[in-house]
């Protein structure tokens, strides 16, 4: 099993040492590349190693170096290998040995738990509970949940590139707040022109942040202190191909579609640098895809239809490959992460709601939560196929891999650099 093997890897290397895109109708063939990085011995590990090197003396090629099939920093391999799963309507986080694939383990958090989020130092692990207004910390070498810290509105979590501050996605309250990384006291505020922002991710340089306003339909730019916003993107101004129009949109029942602002029709969700560097990539649930923003510029560059509902956005460990999830359509759409082009389409036997998740440190499985459908589902990443359907509590959200490969933590549930 995918991180069996990757246990295995561990312990024999200590032993040694260490374009265009196309419509969600298109292929639905598996893809081709091999395994994606499971390192089965001290040979990968030593190379994993030197990938990491590269990425920290400040290699431009491949942003993701550190993250490498493989590559735990000594903190993380100290944490036990686990799932933990979210679930918004249960008020709850369960643990799934990624063994057995089966919950060994819950426990309860504040109301609308979101996501489970690795802190910079990877030392710990929070779950944002935004309407129970918590924080709760995870030891990630026992599993076991701390006393739950105050913090007004967390919906999601992210990480200054220093280390020095956290960054709390108050989306209720459209603004960022900025505390102390360690003790989560606040220490300032940035209110942003938007509502519903939520997902986030840095440049190459770390300069600057592009973050999503779900309900507004805006990208918003800010520099990396998070003292002000930079400038605003409007995705509502761009016309695309294949979107589902506002109307249908709020006619969903029970959909966080309802919150469309008047003269939204965009939704942008999940944010990630390609590996390259030069451009973020931005899921959109209502225009049904990708949007391609130049990161030098800063403007849209493209559009990629991928299908109903693009939520997810996930690189492959050997960041060949970027995984979309496809939340309405049931579906993961593969990108080449350097052109862009589909190169798969994954289909969940059944539907599903396939949301946020993770790859595993070997690059073998990709883990998302079945935001609508009370599960988690694996995926092989070589074939594409799920391998594993596991039934959770209500309401699945950001579930975390743990551990992940990296020299830091920029936050959300694994936006590992």
């Amino acid at each position: 099993m995918a991180l069996r093997a990757l246990a295995t890897a561990l312990v024999v290397g200590t032993a040694a040492a260490g374009c265009a895109g196309t419509s969600g109708d298109g292929p639905s063939t598996t893809p081709t590349h091999a395994r994606s990085g499971s390192s089965t011995s001290a040979g990968a590990t030593n190379h994993d190693a030197a990938d990491a090197s590269t990425a920290t003396s400040g290699s431009a090629s491949n942003v993701y170096a550190a993250a490498g099939a493989g590559a735990l920093s000594p903190t993380a391999r100290r944490a036990r290998q686990m799932v933990y799963v979210p679930n918004t309507l249960s008020d709850t986080v369960q643990l799934i040995d990624p063994h057995t694939y089966k919950v060994v383990g819950r426990f309860h958090t504040g109301r609308e738990p979101q996501h489970v989020v690795p802190s910079w130092d990877m030392k710990t692990l929070w779950v944002n509970a935004d309407l129970g207004n918590s924080l709760t910390p995870i030891d990630p070498v026992t599993g076991k949940a701390g006393r739950p810290v105050p913090v007004e509105d967390p919906y999601n979590l992210y990480f200054t590139p220093d280390g020095k501050h956290a960054l709390v996605m108050a989306e209720r309250m459209r603004r960022i707040d900025v505390r102390d990384a360690r003790t989560m006291k606040l220490q300032r505020s940035l209110h942003v022109p938007c509502a519903g922002i939520n997902h986030a991710d840095f440049s190459a340089d770390m300069s600057f942040l592009v973050a999503s306003c779900e309900f507004s339909g805006k990208l918003m730019v800010i520099d990396a202190s998070v003292t002000k916003v930079r400038k605003v993107v409007d995705l509502n101004r761009v016309h695309t191909p294949g979107a589902t129009s506002p109307g249908e949109a709020m006619a969903m029942p029970g959909s966080p579609k309802n919150g469309l602002l008047p003269g939204a029709s965009s939704m942008p969700q999940d944010v990630r640098l390609t590996p390259d560097g030069k451009r973020f990539l931005v899921a959109d649930m209502l225009r049904n895809g990708v949007w391609v923003i130049d990161a030098h510029t800063l403007k849209v560059a493209r559009f990629i239809h991928t299908a109903l509902g693009a939520h997810g956005l996930y690189p492959s460990r050997d960041s060949r490959q970027v995984y979309v999830s496809n939340r309405d359509a049931g579906s993961i759409t593969v990108l080449d992460s350097s052109t862009l082009a589909t190169t798969a389409l994954w289909k969940i036997p059944g539907g599903g709601s396939p949301d946020m998740g993770g790859v595993t440190a070997d690059g073998a499985e990709l883990w998302l939560a079945g935001r609508y459908d009370r599960e988690v589902y694996v995926f092989d990443t070589a074939t594409g196929k799920v391998t594993h359907k596991i039934h959770v509590d209500a309401g699945p959200h950001g579930l975390c891999v743990w551990p992940q490969p990296g020299t830091m933590s920029l936050g959300h549930t694994g936006n590992m650099r």
